[in-house]
């Protein structure tokens, strides 16, 4: 089939054929979900998320479906740039009482208003939210906290916010440590711009409390300062790669040790990463390394600068893919990426077997295109 796309006439390659599976075993794998808008609703930004729970819950079947755990209202669903407090908190109540499958749940501190908040108060929010996720049975994944970031003074406060979350959590919890590429608000996140010296905060609150860790995950795109980090944690202490640019090689490991995953780009490939890691699992590493090196390029167009946009092209695969009838989104966000920034990632996902149907696929691109001129 050849579709007539601005940079000229393309021809679609047939269906990857990845089909629903069980869950890997040698890794874990947790897929942070993005949110389906009601495309009727107001979604201008600025105004409280209208949500398609049906939708938004259908893929959370997909994502289960093709065996990973899912990662609820995590940046990938639009926390802090667009979906408001009340909504995720039904989001998350909503996935723990449909649940297929395990879940684990992003606490932050988004329901305090903008301006400044005391540490006290960035305790008091973390709190609210722990325990309406520990209500559901997910797990605790704590987010950073934008106002955290603003509120504290050195390590010592986060020393003091973390080290009171940990003591009161019922079960082990996923750290989050999302980098200014995400979200420039978290910059200088641990009490310093140093990451050297942000990392050596981070590991003495993990060694402070590591009955209360389960895991932790990493998102500052830079593989070699993973590999380390992962080398220094503590026995038993997971590390959950959250490196959408090297994610392969970082799940594959060395001989030291291997990273499990927490990825937004998982949302998208969830199909082909599966079958990847199945065959893993069956020491298969040539078919594992086949099947993920044609999604590194989709990733890396994906999360290009400026980086926090990247739910735009998420969101734009799942239509594409056939997961969800429209591309809106909450707050608006799908104006944040251009048409050649979206026709490029139509061409990547085709190449790396990401389009199931693609007639359908054809069909909306071209729809797409035309109200685009």
């Amino acid at each position: 089939m050849i579709i007539e796309l601005p940079t000229g006439p393309y021809r679609l390659r047939s269906s990857g054929g990845y089909s629903p599976g069980p869950a890997p075993l040698s890794r874990r794998l947790l897929a942070a979900a993005h949110v389906v808008a009601d495309p009727l609703g107001d979604n201008t930004p600025g105004s409280p998320a209208a949500v398609d729970w049906d939708a938004t819950l259908a893929y959370r079947n997909h994502l289960w479906e093709h065996g990973f755990g899912v990662a609820e209202a995590m940046d990938t669903a639009q926390r802090g740039m667009g979906l408001d407090w009340a909504a995720t908190r039904e989001l998350i109540r909503r996935t723990g009482a449909n649940a297929a499958g395990p879940f684990a749940c992003g606490a932050g501190t988004d329901q305090l208003a903008p301006g400044p908040h005391t540490v006290d108060e960035v305790v008091e929010a973390y709190t609210e939210q722990v325990a309406v996720i520990e209500e559901t049975g997910g797990q605790v994944i704590l987010m950073a906290s934008r106002a955290l970031a603003a509120a504290a003074a050195g390590p010592d406060d986060y020393h003091r916010v973390y080290g009171h979350l940990l003591r009161q959590v019922s079960a082990p919890v996923i750290l989050h440590w999302l980098g200014p590429m995400f979200d420039p608000a978290l910059d200088g996140y641990w009490g310093s711009a140093d990451l050297d010296a942000a990392t050596g905060v981070f590991l003495d609150i993990i060694e402070s409390h590591g009955s209360a860790v389960d895991g932790v995950k990493i998102s500052l795109l830079d593989a070699s300062r993973e590999v380390d980090l992962r080398r220094r944690l503590p026995t038993g202490v997971r590390c959950y790669t959250g490196d959408d640019f090297h994610y392969p090689e970082l799940i594959l490991g060395d001989s030291a040790g291997y990273s499990d995953a927490l990825l937004g780009i998982f949302d998208a490939i969830a199909p082909a990463a599966a079958a990847a890691v199945r065959a893993l699992d069956a020491s298969d590493t040539a078919t594992y390394n086949e099947i993920l090196a044609p999604t590194v390029p989709l990733s890396r167009h994906i999360f290009g600068t400026p980086t926090y946009y990247y739910k735009t092209g998420i969101v734009f695969l799942a239509w594409l893919a056939g997961h969800q009838t429209h591309f809106r989104m909450v707050g608006g966000l799908e104006s944040a990426r251009s048409v050649p920034h979206l026709v490029e990632l139509f061409k990547l996902a085709d190449a790396a077997g990401l389009l199931p149907d693609p007639d359908l696929a054809a069909g909306r691109m071209r729809a797409f295109l035309e109200v685009s001129t």
